[in-house]
């Protein structure tokens, strides 16, 4: 466990392994020690590298009432911090837009991109009502009296059931101290170079290696799949019966595409 700044937000950041830098960045809500099946697969071949963003697990909030720091720029700042060039950078959903939108500003600085439950709309999709109502409920602020934040949308309805205690871990992982205040006081999101609706006529030009990963079950399936249609040479892989947080609840099929993907890159 180490702390390093990224601008004004004090960074939580976990590290195992040594060689090639693979970075894995969590989504909206989630937390750095939520990957850590991928941690304690990959560290054997890779500098596993894994933080949480600002309003997230254990790194520090921002300002009550002021945009979010950018999360493209947050990304620049850590890999600056650790002294990383060449990454291999692994996110999923908000993790995976903020890794698309760092990569856009660098087409071919990374080694690989590994971008899952997350992509780009396809033309005159826009949000459906059901879309509209899960982003509501997602960023809807929780009541003082909640104190272990539920995510059932990120899984699969029979998840909490089947598996409670690798879901009920996830609760506990990511209900830190600063991701209730966050929660119970949202603050507003900053993308800007490039903004989320550029992203579309941007991610053509990234030339680094990308795996694209996408459970069957994802909300946003098809999204990653036109993702796959812009990006020329990008990999796609859809994980039967996964959920949007498809390296958690289906980790074994994740790490397994991510492995084959490492392969390919000589890592």
């Amino acid at each position: 466990m180490a702390w390093i700044r990224a601008g004004e937000t004090d960074v939580h950041v976990i590290e195992e392994g040594t060689g090639q830098p693979l970075l894995f960045l969590h989504g909206f809500g989630s937390c750095a020690e939520a990957w850590h099946r991928q941690l304690a697969t990959f560290s054997s071949r890779c500098r596993v590298v894994a933080y949480d963003s600002v309003n997230h697990g254990h790194s520090s909030v921002s300002p009550e009432g002021e945009p979010e720091p950018d999360r493209a720029d947050e990304l620049e700042a850590v890999l600056e911090a650790l002294g990383i060039d060449n990454p291999i950078v692994a996110g999923n959903s908000m993790g995976a837009l903020t890794t698309l939108r760092w990569a856009t500003r660098h087409p071919d600085r990374a080694r690989g991109l590994i971008p899952s439950g997350m992509g780009v709309a396809p033309p005159d999709s826009g949000d459906s009502a059901a879309e509209t109502a899960r982003r509501a409920r997602m960023f809807a602020p929780i009541d003082h009296a909640t104190l272990f934040i539920p995510a059932e949308g990120g899984f699969t309805p029979e998840f909490p059931k089947t598996n409670p205690v690798e879901y009920e871990r996830y609760i506990r992982l990511r209900s830190t101290a600063t991701r209730i205040e966050a929660s119970r006081r949202p603050r507003r999101p900053t993308m800007a170079e490039p903004a989320r609706d550029e992203l579309a006529e941007r991610v053509g030009k990234i030339s680094s290696p990308m795996q694209i990963i996408v459970g069957e079950r994802d909300w946003l399936r098809d999204r990653a799949r036109h993702l796959h249609d812009l990006v020329p040479g990008s990999l796609f892989a859809e994980i039967p019966g996964a959920p949007h947080n498809v390296y958690y609840e289906t980790y074994d099929a994740y790490n397994a595409v991510v492995s084959e993907f490492l392969d390919t890159l000589g890592v």
